[in-house]
Parts: structure tokens; C-alpha cells; sequence
């Protein structure tokens, strides 16, 4: 059972050194981290949970949200998800008002 935790430690080990090899004399590349984090901007949140996003209280989403119906958002099975990203810029945007 060692030999195969050994393999395995192998295997990740030569696909992180691959990984950095890649980037090698390019200091301008993303690093996979930077990778998975804009991965993240294409996620979906749910209008129950926009508030954490948002970080104000559940009460002040939901009147932000009914005095702003240009939030950009989707319906799905009739229920309200905000794109992560367009949110944040739709944010930040209202923050240079």
C-alpha cells in the first residue's frame, strides 16, 4: 500500500513540475492558482444567498435588489441566480456613482 501513496506522490509531484515549467520565463502568465480563481467568476449565486456576497444584511439585498432591477441576473426554473462576475462589476460600479 506504500508503494502505491508513493506512485500517486509521484504522479502529483511531476504534474505540478509540469505545470511550472510552462510558465518558465514567462513572468507575465497566470499561475494555475490565478487560473482557478477567474474560473470562479463564472459561478452562479442564488438571490437567498446574494447577501454574503454582497456583505450587507438579507433585508438590505432585498431592497437593493427591488430598487435596482438592472442587476444583472438570470432566471432559471423560476428561481433568481446572479452571475458572480457580472455582479462584482455591476458593484463596483455603483460604488464610482
Amino acid at each position: 500500500m506504500e508503494g502505491f501513496y508513493l506512485a500517486i506522490a509521484i504522479v502529483v509531484g511531476a504534474y505540478l513540475i509540469s505545470e511550472g515549467m510552462k510558465n518558465f520565463g514567462q513572468p507575465g502568465s497566470k499561475s494555475l492558482i490565478d487560473q482557478l480563481n477567474e474560473e470562479g467568476d463564472h459561478e452562479l449565486i442564488k438571490e437567498s444567498d446574494v447577501h454574503h456576497f454582497m456583505g450587507i444584511s438579507k433585508e438590505d439585498a432585498k431592497n437593493l435588489i427591488q430598487d435596482h432591477p438592472d442587476i444583472p441576473h438570470i432566471v432559471i426554473n423560476q428561481t433568481v441566480y446572479y452571475p458572480r462576475a457580472g455582479l462584482k462589476t455591476w458593484l463596483e460600479g455603483i460604488g464610482k456613482r
